[in-house]
Formats: C-alpha cells, sequence, structure tokens
C-alpha cells in the first residue's frame, strides 16, 4: 500500500475554534464547560499544549464528538510536526541486517562514520560487493562450525571475510605436496611440548600455508576454516574459541586434511559439527569429507590402533599415570589423549582437567592474530 501524506495537517486548535464560533461559545465559556482554568484552553487553541486523554474527553463530550476525534487530531499534528525522514533508518537497518555493523566497528574491521553514505560503502567494500542488495559470495571454503545450517550466518561471513584480508598479510612460501609432506613431519616432532605451538605459524609458512588465528564473532560458532586465495596458495584461520591443548592440535590437523585434499579449492565444503566437546556430533552422521579429515587429525597425533589397544588394557582404570605414561611412549602431550579418550566417552569431561592446558596465549604470540587486545589495523 502506498503511503500517503496529506499537504497541510491543521493543529487542533483550529478545529476548536471552528466549533466556537459554530456555538458562539468563548474560549472563556469553554474553559468553564470543561471546568478547567481559561489559560489551558487558550493555550490548547494556539497549539501551545498538546491535547492529553482527559482534555479530549472533554472536548468529546462538549462537542458531542466523542474522544478519539481528538486524540487522532492531535495525533496526526504531532507527526506531521516531525522532520521528514531521509531513509537514514530504514539504510541503517539494512546494514545491521548484512552484517554485525557493531560488533565489526569494535572489531575496528570497518570504522566508524556518522555519514550513512560512508558506511554504506565501507561495508560493501568489505564484503566486496558493489550493491547492498548484492548477497556477499566467500570463496569455496571449508568451515569448521557447530550449528548445523547449510549456509553461512552474516556473522560468519564477516568473520571469513576478515580472515581472507588479514590472509594477505600472511607471508608463505610456495605450497606443494612436498612442502606439505615436510609440515606434517616438523609437526609431529613439537606435539609433546605445548610451548613449541609457538613454532606452527613458522612451519605452515615455510610449507606455504598462511595460519592466522581470528577471535571468534558471537553466535559465530566457527572453529575454524580452509580456504585458497589461489590454487597454489592455502589458508588456515582458527578461531581458539576452546582454549585447551587437545582442541588447537585437533582442529589444526583437521583443516590440514582439507588443506591435502584439496577440500574448498574444487567445491565448497560446509561442516556443521563442533570437532571436540561433549556437542561432538556422532563421526558416523558426518560427510565424507568430515569423517576424512578427522581420521586424519586423530591418526596423526595418536596411531589409532595404539589408542584402542591402550583402551583394551586400562579400561576403565585410566589413571593419570597410566595417561603420562602412554603419552610419553608414542610422543605426545597428554591432554592430546584425554582428548580423544574424551570424544570415545571413555573418560568424562572432568577427568584430567589438568592436562588440558591452555595454548591461546602460546600460539598468539608468534601467529598474526585479531582479538583477545590484538588489533591489526583496518583492511578494507
Amino acid at each position: 500500500m502506498t503511503q500517503r501524506t496529506p499537504a497541510e495537517v491543521f493543529a487542533p486548535g483550529e478545529f476548536i475554534r471552528e466549533e466556537l464560533e459554530v456555538r458562539g461559545w468563548s474560549q472563556n465559556d469553554l474553559a468553564a464547560i470543561l471546568g478547567r482554568p481559561p489559560r489551558v484552553v487558550s493555550e490548547v487553541v494556539t497549539g501551545k499544549r498538546a491535547i492529553t486523554p482527559e482534555t479530549a474527553k472533554g472536548l468529546g463530550n462538549a462537542f458531542g464528538t466523542g474522544a478519539q476525534f481528538w486524540m487522532n487530531l492531535e495525533s496526526a499534528y504531532q507527526l506531521a510536526q516531525v522532520r521528514t525522514e531521509d531513509g537514514t533508518v530504514a539504510r541503517r537497518a539494512k546494514l545491521y541486517e548484512l552484517a554485525p555493523i557493531k560488533e565489526m566497528i569494535r572489531r575496528r574491521w570497518i570504522e566508524h562514520s556518522e555519514s550513512i553514505d560512508v558506511l554504506e560503502k565501507r561495508v560493501m567494500d568489505f564484503f566486496e560487493i558493489t550493491s547492498l542488495d548484492q548477497q556477499p559470495s566467500f570463496l569455496a571454503h571449508a568451515a569448521r562450525k557447530s550449528t548445523s545450517y547449510e549456509t553461512a550466518t552474516s556473522a560468519q561471513l564477516a568473520w571469513l571475510f576478515r580472515a581472507k584480508k588479514l590472509a594477505n598479510a600472511v607471508p608463505a612460501q610456495g605450497f606443494s605436496d612436498r612442502s606439505f609432506d615436510t609440515c606434517l613431519m616438523s609437526l609431529k616432532q613439537i606435539l609433546p611440548n605445548p610451548q613449541e605451538v609457538r613454532q606452527v605459524p613458522r612451519i605452515l609458512g615455510e610449507s606455504g600455508i598462511r595460519f592466522l588465528v581470528i577471535e571468534p564473532l558471537t553466535q559465530t560458532k566457527i572453529d575454524g576454516v580452509c580456504f585458497w586465495l589461489s590454487k597454489d596458495s592455502p589458508v588456515i584461520a582458527l578461531s581458539l574459541r576452546y582454549d585447551r591443548i587437545d582442541w588447537f592440535w585437533h582442529t589444526l590437523l583437521h583443516e590440514l586434511a582439507h588443506v591435502h585434499n584439496r577440500d574448498g579449492l574444487n567445491q565448497e565444503v560446509t561442516i556443521d559439527t563442533d570437532l571436540v566437546g561433549d556437542q561432538a556430533q556422532a563421526f558416523e552422521k558426518k560427510s565424507k569429507f568430515e569423517q576424512q579429515a578427522d581420521k586424519f587429525a586423530a591418526d596423526f597425533s595418536i596411531p589409532q590402533g595404539e589408542l584402542r589397544h591402550f583402551i583394551a588394557r586400562v579400561r576403565p582404570l585410566y589413571s593419570q599415570q597410566k595417561i603420562l605414561g602412554f603419552a610419553s611412549r608414542i610422543g605426545v602431550h597428554p591432554g592430546i589423549v584425554v582428548g580423544q579418550l574424551q570424544y570415545r566417552a571413555e573418560v568424562s569431561y572432568a577427568h584430567s582437567r589438568r592436562m588440558l592446558v591452555r595454548v591461546r596465549g602460546i600460539i598468539t604470540s608468534t601467529a598474526l592474530t585479531d582479538g583477545w587486545g590484538n588489533m591489526p589495523p583496518v583492511i578494507v
């Protein structure tokens, strides 16, 4: 329906004057009828005082029109006095539907502007679109996220675009299958020591894989992402929304499996379950891409035959001493063993939690990091 705006809206006082003239009443007469001070009636007639529900009811009874008639006149008049809206509110609302604008400004992903024209331009530049009617389209990617939906939310798209922009600033050498194998051999050597996590950005960069860390936006629930800037330039970005050594290694290795399989290069792969934790999706419900990546991540850190043998020998008495001994023998940190036992429901998520050491502070000291107080410059 087309909204129509009257050419001119008169103050209710004009209509009161007409009613008084028809009846031959003065303003003082009306004041006496209403039982109100003459000054109040004069201010209503001259438009200096708004008609209240009480006054509307009195006028309706005095003139036989009903109170609603006068309330409608007052509402129409007040609305007409408001400056005609230039569309700024609607335009700003459209921006907030497209992306989490306030959080993006707070994170310095875009700069704030009081000008809606400038803000629109910055948002379009961020999402690489030329019109707000255009749907942002991220390049094919394989992303870890914990909710079961097919398409990315606006906040998830914003996180992915931020990762893409920052990835261009991460140095990396040429990528090849040979460099990937070298990368895996180097990573294998640092699995036992949490402090050696700081070597990951260097190891991946020397193998041609750009690595960065981006704090998740509210409600994105993305754990990590693998995408390609070109056919020989893979990128891995982690959110580190869970700060524990088993989550870090399983997520990183899962994304490395996507790199190895070229997932996200020739097709888009969407992952709908948590990697680790009590909300992890059952293995058999995952896509073949995710099953392959999970198998790779689990077997790389702990050969699954070795783990099954350990479980058969120890179950159900998983003492910390036995876990430490097994971890030392296979050359991994005990927290990684605990994480896999938790995933298999062999131990509770409260078991040996002290072994699940934090690594966020270690990895963010060497990786390009956006979040937790680390703010790279605005890139648009």
